[in-house]
């Protein structure tokens, strides 16, 4: 049976209770009675059905099940409270929020947040990052930058640049591969989420793959990890690749062998009239850095 969502009130006392160890000293924190403390834990404990806290003469102490509970709260709170800051602070016109597809956040935005930082510094950028439409529609962001179809994600928006496929993998196991068709040899590594992948490299390149081993990943990320484990061959996705390839030690396979991707990265937001100020100058700056990139 499905358990609906306590009070925030609870969850603030428990948290402070927990952090503290102490029902007075959670009190003290709160500007609230010991007993209404106690009150509040206890109707916690009841919703959830779970003692929460062994209770001892002064002191109290978290059962395994407040232990396991602790983090999830303290993350939520923490989550509604730098939101609720950003979006309603003092501070609020100077917060942004974006959410990025994993390859492109760790490949060009983890690059260029410092640039943009320097031109910006009274901008505080947070960065959140997904892969599924699903992790896209989670929470607020400001822009989001998706790759693919930009109409699953957002009203508006605007390419930023595609990507070139091409084999990297460990340099001994790249040095084995000397035309095209020593790749059929070889264990490939596929990203299942993504539309153009192996087939799609063999077919552009006039390559009937016949029987071929395929493993599979769910991101380019995971991909590199294994082909540095020296599992297989990868392919790279530049220019959001590029950075990851070089932490991971791969190495192109086949010098000036690359084909087109069938899709690019996107940012998308729901109406550009509509941004906040903050927003504005990212749209602007990004736009212009992808733009030297591609």
């Amino acid at each position: 049976m499905a358990v609906s969502v306590p009070s925030l009130n609870w969850l603030r006392v428990f948290e402070a209770a927990a952090r503290a160890e102490s029902f007075a000293r959670a009190a003290s924190e709160l500007n609230m009675s010991a007993a209404a403390v106690s009150q509040q834990v206890r109707a916690l404990e009841e919703r959830l059905e779970t003692q929460l806290f062994e209770r001892q003469a002064h002191a109290v102490r978290l059962t395994e099940a407040g232990r396991a509970y602790l983090p999830g709260v303290q993350q939520a709170l923490l989550t509604l409270q730098s939101t609720t800051e950003g979006l309603f602070g003092a501070n609020r016109a100077e917060q942004l929020y974006v959410r990025a597809v994993l390859l492109f956040a760790h490949g060009i935005l983890a690059e260029g947040h410092g640039d943009f930082s320097t031109q910006n510094p009274q901008i505080t950028l947070q960065i959140d990052t997904g892969n599924s439409i699903g992790d896209f529609s989670q929470g607020f962001s400001d822009l989001q930058i998706v790759f693919g179809n930009p109409s699953a994600y957002g009203a508006q928006g605007e390419a930023l640049f595609s990507e070139r496929l091409y084999p990297v993998a460990l340099p001994e196991i790249a040095a084995q591969i000397t035309s095209p068709g020593d790749l059929l040899r070889q264990t490939l590594i596929e990203v299942g989420t993504h539309r153009a992948g192996w087939p799609h490299v063999f077919e552009s390149s006039g390559i009937w793959p016949g029987a071929v081993k395929y493993i599979f990943a769910d991101s380019t990320i995971m991909a590199f990890a294994l082909a540095r484990s020296g599992t297989g061959v990868a392919l790279a996705r530049a220019p959001a690749s590029d950075r990851a390839m070089a932490e991971a030690g791969l190495v192109p396979c086949l010098e000036g062998f690359s084909v087109a991707g069938q899709e690019a990265y996107h940012l998308v937001y729901p109406d550009r009239a509509a941004l906040r100020p903050a927003a504005r100058r990212f749209r602007e700056w990004l736009v212009a850095y992808c733009a030297e990139r591609s």
